[in-house]
């Protein structure tokens, strides 16, 4: 193996990365459904397109939220924390809400949430970016948790 080729069959990493990416997915999913969700209740007026961008918006939002606060519990200061979530992850993070969102738009016409389409996009969202983060784990020995 080269010294720039990665060892893709490290179990150890591939359950840390499903770790983070777990996390992430949380952060994400809190803004994202909620979102979606609001819309549904209220029953505002707005397209279908906006609604998805103001998803996608929130779920990267909440997830940063998320993954400061986690860092912040493990004694991390604010600043280095925040740098951390933002630069770590957010590749993961816009990867996962995209795949969220295009699963919703092709399962449903977009911005419905449905008992049998959560599932689908919470495993899409989680498989998406899960062999990034461990590619970047395994690469760089970066993770945001």
């Amino acid at each position: 193996m080269s010294k720039n080729s990665i060892d893709w069959l490290c179990k150890s990493t591939w359950i840390r990365s499903a770790k983070n990416t777990a996390w992430c997915l949380f952060g994400c999913s809190i803004g994202d459904f909620g979102t979606i969700y609001f819309f549904q209740l209220s029953k505002v007026t707005f397209p279908v397109i906006g609604i998805m961008i103001l998803a996608i918006i929130n779920g990267l939002i909440t997830s940063i939220i998320l993954e400061t606060l986690v860092l912040l519990k493990q004694k991390i200061v604010f600043k280095e924390a925040l740098k951390t979530a933002l630069g770590m992850s957010f590749i993961s993070m816009i990867s996962m809400e995209i795949a969220m969102n295009l699963t919703d738009y092709a399962l449903t016409g977009g911005a419905i949430l449905t008992w049998w389409v959560v599932p689908i996009m919470l495993a899409v969202g989680f498989v998406t970016p899960w062999p990034y983060n461990y590619w970047r784990l395994k690469k760089h020995n970066q993770a945001c948790h």
